[in-house]
């Protein structure tokens, strides 16, 4: 997709809102060498391989949810793709008092899409509260599951009380915690994909979840010097603490480097793993800081692209819409 047309850019683009370097191979060895050590010491999400939807989703039986349990606590949680060819993935942190669900997928009818009933069944009588990445749509149309249900507090992204809730004091320079009881959760902001965009850090699991700041797939960035600093503070933050692998909340991309699925597909075999070497942070830093302006970045197995301006136009409209 690197050289599509203006055109077919704008409309790919488009299609994901309806449902709201090269680098010397022998400094990135270097660079790695420890960080894969920790990443591979958790093969079980780097090996995991995910319902994928169907060529003919008339016949495709896979469940609306596939509900992926790395613990008792820690829960990964995927929309099929047969139902939005987003298939985003959402992500369940259960701690001794209450619970954090992180997004609510592409599809607001709970018959349909029973986000509700699958978590509450996994939470029980805690507490839960729902926070989101960000807030394009294939990441909150579920959100009328949750709202004015008693044990849950709903936050909705960049809504009243979203910063005071993820403790977060100075945005975007500041961090906050969420205190689930025995596992207190770290929020980084990291804006640039989107305005309100976060991060998540679970020290019990170390994953750091990076929501569609950081996926293996087509990264669309709307501002580029935020999405700069988000990077050098996500990396920062990956080389100061104990991260096991990097999270997002999409796949896009095959196990093949430079092989992406059209947007748009509901059938994606042979999918790269959802896990992200946290080692790609510092690289992600490194080609971002090499550019004087905002440029397409290609790395093994993500594509950052800068929006311009009809395609930052029609996220702001979009944005407003959603209002």
């Amino acid at each position: 997709m690197a050289n599509c047309s203006f055109f077919t850019d704008n409309v790919n683009l488009l299609v994901k809102l309806r449902s709201f370097v090269r680098f010397d191979r022998c400094l990135a060895l270097a660079c790695t060498v420890f960080a894969t050590v920790a990443f591979s010491a958790q093969p079980m999400l780097q090996d995991k391989q995910w319902n994928h939807g169907s060529a003919d989703c008339a016949v495709n039986k896979d469940p609306a949810i596939e509900v992926h349990s790395y613990s008792s606590t820690s829960y990964i949680l995927r929309q099929n793709k047969c139902q939005s060819f987003e298939a985003p993935f959402m992500y369940l942190l259960i701690g001794e008092d209450s619970a954090l669900l992180l997004d609510t997928g592409a599809t607001a009818d709970a018959v349909a899409f029973p986000l509700y009933e699958t978590v509450n069944a996994l939470v029980g009588e805690k507490h839960l509260l729902v926070v989101h990445s960000h807030g394009h749509r294939d990441h909150i149309a579920a959100d009328p599951q949750f709202d004015n249900r008693e044990g849950v507090t709903l936050v909705t992204a960049g809504g009243s009380g979203y910063l005071e809730t993820l403790g977060i004091m100075n945005w975007p320079d500041g961090e906050g915690r969420v205190d689930l009881g025995g596992r207190e959760l770290r929020v980084i902001p990291v804006p640039g994909h989107q305005e309100e965009s976060i991060a998540i850090y679970d020290p019990e699991t170390q994953w750091l979840l990076t929501g569609d700041t950081v996926y293996p797939g087509l990264i669309y960035v709307k501002n580029w010097d935020d999405y700069r600093m988000s990077i050098a503070r996500l990396a920062r933050f990956a080389s100061a603490n104990d991260v096991s692998m990097v999270l997002g909340a999409h796949i896009e991309v095959t196990h093949r480097q430079g092989e992406y699925y059209p947007v748009g597909t509901s059938y994606q075999p042979e999918e790269a793993p959802l896990p992200i070497n946290p080692a790609t942070l510092s690289l992600m830093h490194t080609e971002l800081e090499k550019l004087p302006k905002a440029n397409e970045v290609e790395l093994a197995r993500l594509r950052i692209i800068p929006m311009n301006l009809m395609q930052r136009t029609l996220t702001d409209f979009a944005r407003w819409m959603m209002k």
